[in-house]
């Protein structure tokens, strides 16, 4: 029986929106082909796609692809001072609104959430061990209270899940963050998008075991690979988020050490259904774009047929 699930990937192997130097001169249509060409089925969003939903549909429909998802910078992590929660989120509605009915037209399920506020993942200055953490547990609460609210908008609004990404240099990085995030959240109403490379470098040492925790939360998995050598010298040395990226703390499934046919076995056990998508910062000056493009999606599309 065939396993439902699709690969896509992220336009991070061709471009980095963070570091337009790495890839920044590469036309996005040369990453549409390539990746079609591969066997890709859809790709995540970057800045170089149309800001509105027909054009982006058109653009996809150019080279048969899908939209799988898109990033989208939330800040409900720090309420201004005098703000309520409920004032804090409505903020949150009225601004997302552009971006989710762009997803929403193209047809997306899921949006890629990453928490944005006093983040230091695009500062290329600033270790991730500065990254900011909730002080008491009320803060951690109250957080969680407005996930949930914006959660449940854009589900009622827009049929589309939160996946939270967890992700290096912001409040929700370490396994005990995506404990806390999952215990205090509705299931209902906030999603986990599973990233990886992220879970190894926030600290897990079998990403795999966190996976297997939280599987029936997840509604999105980055496919992101990793140079255990690097992240340790990262981790020594106290590097930024970007200068991990571009030493290559990341690669594509099937470069580094991350076990993709354990972690893939707990999610078709778990019954997801969702895309897998490969999502590897690199200096393409380094990896080459197409060339490691087509080693994750071979990588990926030969675990997924052997498990079907």
């Amino acid at each position: 029986m065939t396993w439902n699930v699709q690969i896509g990937i992220n336009p991070l192997s061709w471009m980095n929106d963070d570091l337009p130097s790495l890839g920044g001169e590469t036309p996005l249509e040369t990453a549409l082909r390539e990746g079609k060409e591969i066997g890709y089925e859809g790709f995540e969003l970057g800045n170089k796609f149309p800001k509105d939903g027909p054009g982006l549909k058109a653009k996809l429909d150019e080279f048969g692809l899908a939209c799988v998802s898109g990033w989208y910078s939330g800040f409900l992590a720090e309420v201004q001072a005098g703000q309520s929660n409920a004032d804090a989120v409505a903020a949150e509605i009225a601004r997302c609104k552009a971006h989710m009915s762009k997803l929403q037209f193209n047809g997306v399920k899921v949006v890629v959430y990453g928490e944005c506020a006093g983040t230091v993942q695009g500062q290329i200055d600033t270790p991730v061990s500065k990254r900011p953490t909730f002080a008491t547990e009320a803060l951690w609460q109250a957080y969680a209270e407005r996930l949930n609210a914006f959660g449940e908008h854009l589900l009622s609004s827009y049929g589309i899940k939160l996946a939270y990404h967890h992700h290096m240099g912001a409040y929700v990085e370490s396994p005990a963050d995506v404990d806390k995030l999952m215990a205090l959240t509705d299931p209902a109403k906030v999603f986990l998008l599973f990233d990886t490379g992220h879970a190894y470098f926030g600290g897990a040492v079998n990403p795999v075991t966190l996976l297997e925790k939280h599987v029936k939360r997840v509604v999105h998995v980055h496919c992101k690979d990793v140079r255990t050598s690097v992240i340790a010298q990262a981790r020594n040395d106290s590097w930024s988020f970007l200068n991990g990226v571009i030493n290559g703390t990341f690669t594509v499934p099937g470069d580094g050490s991350i076990d993709y046919m354990a972690a893939l076995t707990v999610l078709k056990n778990a019954g997801y259904e969702g895309w897998l998508v490969v999502e590897a910062e690199q200096d393409p000056a380094v990896a080459p774009s197409y060339a490691y493009a087509k080693k994750g999606f071979d990588t990926l599309r030969g675990l997924v047929d052997s498990l079907a």
